[in-house]
């Protein structure tokens, strides 16, 4: 028997069919990870008689619980079924718009799409989306790179291109096609999912298996430092945890091999602050689940899962008055970020979209360096958006290009 080493522990998961259940062993998937701390704990009764012996004659085992996070650095694909599983809604593909005649004007920061019929609003695309255009007779500077939507109506599509490179006024070209990349999950009106994970890590080097069953996301953390690895950590509630001397999801789909994502790679804007001014980022998703023992059993049957809660903080320059005033106001403000996996203009990428947004403070540090505002806020939901409006009917939405 060997010493479990943590770089030998896999990490594996698949959707339950049944909560609680495991599902067949095939067609699971291998997870990239920085940690798992997954556990399986019990609740401990202590007897409390009063003995003339003064002492403690007995103590129980009482109900089964797994809780823990599993930790990485962010990058497409790797972490979408938590993040469909947080928001209710599975991940879906983009829309696209073909056989139409795009015009291509403006200048870096706001180039524009300008579409000769048709409606982009009709057609679904939305604020934050990110977009390519992947067919028509163009110039190659404006063929297949990634471009966020910063502003949208009906005829005319404005966007920022995500590795900065410079597009080229043309137009009208006819028989062209503009792609939604990748899929969109985002917290529906109805319809809502509620899934659970059956998650093994296995220890080839004791060898020992722990599958834990029964395993719901109760939240999800993203952090958007300036410098370093955009990371992200999910929270589990689960059931229970199966023991076994042999690995239970053989032969797994292999980990994702999409690139890690670093903040420096990506815009985001606040209001009107942009990359420039914002020097952090974090987003946090909340899931909350829980249950009811019950008398004759050491788990529970179901996990009951309440509101989707989102929150976050930015860190900005003190540079003008305006993130200090949205919070003095109470203004509403939209947010939306991009993070790419390189500098390559059709890079993998993940985008948030937060389309309505109240600051719940801007509290400024001080010293000898450039001042720095610390900005909570709270995501509502969007009640401006829906069908033909240019945002979503919702209160947040991710976009991964890999999903």
């Amino acid at each position: 028997m060997g010493i479990a080493s943590g770089v030998f522990k896999q990490v594996t998961y698949k959707q339950e069919v049944q909560y609680g259940v495991m599902p067949a062993a095939a067609a699971a998937q291998a997870m990239r990870r920085t940690t798992s701390s997954l556990d399986m704990t019990k609740d401990t009764y202590q007897s409390g008689e009063m003995r003339p012996d003064f002492q403690v004659a007995d103590f129980r085992h009482g109900l089964r619980k797994v809780a823990g996070s599993i930790s990485g650095e962010l990058s497409a694909k790797t972490y979408s079924d938590f993040v469909a599983a947080a928001l209710k809604r599975d991940f879906t593909a983009g829309v696209s718009v073909t056989g139409a005649s795009f015009t291509i004007g403006g200048a870096a920061g706001a180039w524009t799409i300008t579409r000769a019929a048709g409606s982009w609003l009709a057609d679904g695309v939305k604020i934050g989306d990110v977009v390519r255009i992947t067919a028509g007779a163009f110039n190659a500077a404006n063929m297949s790179k990634n471009i966020q939507v910063t502003d949208l109506n009906a005829t005319v599509l404005t966007g920022i291109v995500l590795n900065g490179s410079a597009m080229v006024t043309q137009g009208p070209i006819t028989a062209a096609t503009l792609a939604v990349i990748g899929k969109k999950a985002f917290t529906p009106q109805s319809g809502h999912t509620d899934k659970s994970f059956s998650i093994e890590h296995w220890h080839p080097d004791v060898p020992a298996s722990e599958v834990f069953t029964g395993c719901k996301v109760s939240k999800i953390s993203f952090t958007l430092p300036a410098t370093g690895m955009a990371t992200v950590a999910v929270e589990f509630v689960g059931k229970d945890m199966t023991p076994g001397v042999a690995q239970y999801f053989t032969n797994p789909t292999p980990v994702t091999v999409t690139g890690t994502m670093a903040a420096v790679n990506g815009v985001v804007k606040v209001g009107a602050a942009t990359g420039g001014t914002i020097t952090s980022a974090s987003i946090e998703i909340s899931a909350a689940q829980s249950s009811e023992p019950g008398i004759g059993s050491n788990t529970t049957d179901q996990a009951s899962t309440g509101r989707v809660i989102v929150t976050g903080q930015i860190t900005a320059k003190f540079d003008s008055t305006a993130l200090r005033d949205a919070f003095y106001n109470e203004t509403e403000l939209s947010a939306y970020m991009a993070f790419t996996a390189d500098n390559s203009a059709a890079s993998d990428f993940i985008a948030f979209s937060l389309g309505r947004l109240k600051l719940n403070g801007a509290t400024k540090d001080d010293g000898e360096k450039i001042l720095i505002q610390t900005i909570p806020f709270q995501v509502l939901l969007d009640i401006n958006g829906g069908v033909g409006k240019a945002t979503e009917l919702t209160t947040f939405g991710v976009q991964d290009s890999a999903a």
